[in-house]
């Protein structure tokens, strides 16, 4: 296997069952050799036979010779859990380099960890690195009972920092307790089920937290409606409507227009498009905060458009 675009090459040098339904793998470099450093809470898009998913590191960022990823067992789902949960040792796969839209702001006072099932992995990266860098923090985890990926783990390196919650309710009360009486400047980061996402924001804004001080990382993209648009292709001065509910990728096909793509989830990369002008809406999980800030790309199979027209290089 070749890398390209920049991908990792990577071999599986561990493969770790440590709770039910959950794989951790380790990945490295055949033959060794130090992997890319990364902001914690960053994740790798991985060749899964004919999809790529996205999955989060579990390291705390620093320069490294193996990454980890957790990867979930989801037997409904579109084949990348169990792509991963057949893989065995030397086994070679292809990520990309790590990204993230989900690290930690190093000027808060306090970081607030609040994590649901799987969605613990990038929170592991979190607390690393908060270990490391002797920040202030804390982590509520809810898991099931006798699922609970890293606890043991968790519990060594937090402390008393954490707590662990099998009943849902109890982990509502306490989430919404730490969010009502933690000090000025603390940032409340949220990884799990969209229930327990939507529970975090909508408290958070009821008690008056700034928006920018809510960050919450998704399995995937954020796929709700959505307001209507109109794609305008600047070589061609073609103008594509594109209704609610519709995506931008498949408007475009249904006009013709052919735009390479894979996941269709905003995860892989593969539907990136060029922007002229107009400010997409980015509801993806590969593009970093800087690539946003920059507005000049969309990741077109998830992502929409604040303005009522969106001017594409196409």
């Amino acid at each position: 296997m070749r890398a390209d675009d920049g991908r990792l090459v990577l071999e599986v040098a561990g493969v770790v069952d440590e709770v039910p339904g959950t794989r951790t793998l380790v990945l490295r470099r055949p033959g060794g050799g130090l992997l890319p450093a990364h902001p914690p809470g960053s994740h790798v898009v991985l060749d899964c036979g004919d999809r790529r998913n996205a999955y989060s590191l579990t390291g705390d960022g620093s320069p490294c010779e193996e990454y980890r990823v957790s990867v979930l067992l989801c037997p409904d789902g579109e084949g990348g859990s169990a792509f991963v949960h057949r893989l065995a040792v030397g086994d070679i796969v292809s990520a990309s380099r790590p990204r993230s839209a989900f690290a930690p702001v190093s000027t808060a006072r306090h970081h607030l960890l609040v994590a649901g099932g799987i969605g613990i992995t990038p929170m592991l990266s979190h607390a690393r690195a908060a270990v490391r860098w002797r920040r202030s923090f804390e982590l509520l985890y809810r898991h099931r009972p006798g699922a609970g990926a890293h606890l043991d783990e968790l519990r060594g390196l937090c402390g008393d920092r954490l707590t662990a919650y099998t009943s849902t309710p109890e982990m509502l009360a306490a989430v919404r307790a730490a969010l009502a009486d933690r000090p000025l400047g603390t940032h409340v980061y949220v990884c799990g089920p969209t229930p327990l996402i939507g529970f975090v924001e909508e408290t958070a804004a009821e008690l008056g937290w700034p928006g920018e001080r809510v960050h919450a990382e998704r399995f995937s993209a954020d796929l709700d409606a959505g307001e209507p648009f109109t794609a305008v292709l600047a070589r061609s001065g073609s103008r594509v409507p594109v209704p609610s509910g519709t995506s931008l990728l498949t408007a475009l096909e249904q006009a013709g227009v052919a735009v390479p793509n894979l996941c269709r989830q905003g995860v892989c990369g593969e539907c990136r498009v060029p922007v002229r002008s107009g400010r997409p809406l980015h509801r993806d999980l590969y593009l970093s905060e800087t690539e946003r800030a920059a507005g000049d790309a969309v990741m077109c199979c998830v992502s929409r458009s604040v303005d009522d027209e969106l001017e594409l290089d196409l």
